[in-house]
């Protein structure tokens, strides 16, 4: 899977130095290049690329003022090229994937490369939706008592997925959250807890106690109860590693926790309503149940 690069830098030798180094790098596209903040808006929002090496200081916009412009987008990931190190609290501030100092050295570029390329790959979702929607299906026909040992039991067979793919939970976590341990059943392979960092402290959430996950663009929010954490991830990437004998997909926008589910209802236009056991009301979409249909040839 190639990682398609955009470069920005107001000045021409350091985009050549820059695509240079990218040339050296397996699977990867350079789908173009802007001298200024204001092209580099534009090109990123026509040719969304997956990275951007993005330069600090350029007159006009500059690297910062582009993520700003932005925002309520397509927002890709970032690693800034910097001349001045003072820059590195912002650039964290604003999740960049790393930041690098002019003149880039190779071996220091290439393992910010390498961040990128670990988060692009994590962020892919594997096709699963199918069998954690039939569990929900059946939840809605009043045959959810045994949802988890049913789930459990027909992912592996009928799709050849689960988990990270690799046996593992271990994920480049995003500079706002990570996941890490194991759930107690089948392989140990899904996350039982989430770090999430929040107004200068970072704590655990465990996966169990989340009723609901919604996403908001590159952010997803964790609701826990009356509370709400929110974290730099992609939702689907998120799903990856949740256990899915726990948590389903019913929206592309939602992930709902099936041991909080207390019942289900009928909607408009084929689309359901789940209801939780504390009146939270979410959308199964027709779109996710017509699939889970087709998939067990109901």
């Amino acid at each position: 899977m190639s990682v398609r690069v955009l470069i920005v830098d107001d000045e021409a030798l350091a985009r050549q130095r820059v695509r240079r180094l990218l040339q050296n790098e397996a699977d990867v596209e350079i789908v173009g290049e802007a001298e200024s903040g204001h092209e580099a808006v534009g090109l990123i929002r026509e040719l969304q690329p997956d990275l951007v090496c993005l330069d600090v200081q350029m007159p006009g916009l500059d690297g910062f003022g582009v993520l700003r412009e932005l925002e309520g987008g397509h927002v890709p990931m970032v690693l800034f090229i910097t001349a001045y190190d003072e820059h590195a609290q912002r650039a964290f501030d604003v999740h960049a994937v790393d930041y690098v100092l002019k003149p880039v050295d190779a071996d220091r570029f290439r393992s910010a490369f390498d961040k990128a390329r670990r988060q692009r790959a994590h962020a892919v979702a594997a096709e699963r939706l199918g069998e954690l929607l039939e569990t929900v299906r059946r939840l809605a026909d009043g045959n959810g008592d045994n949802q988890a040992s049913l789930l459990g039991s027909s992912l592996g067979g009928a799709l050849g997925l689960g988990g990270s793919g690799n046996g593992g939970t271990a994920l480049a976590p995003a500079p706002t959250a990570g996941v890490t341990g194991a759930s107690s059943g089948g392989a140990g392979r899904y996350a039982s807890r989430i770090l999430v960092k929040q107004d200068g402290r970072m704590f655990f959430v465990k996966t169990t106690e989340i009723d609901w996950i919604e996403a908001d663009r590159n952010y997803v929010r964790l609701h826990v109860g009356k509370q709400a954490h929110t974290i730099r991830e992609r939702i689907s990437h998120l799903e990856e590693t949740l256990d899915p004998r726990l948590f389903a997909r019913i929206h592309r926008s939602t992930i709902v926790n099936l041991n909080r589910v207390r019942e289900m209802q009928q909607w408009f236009s084929g689309d359901y309503v789940v209801i939780l056991e504390d009146g939270t009301r979410l959308r199964l979409s027709r779109h996710y149940r017509d699939r889970v249909e087709k998939q067990v040839g109901v």
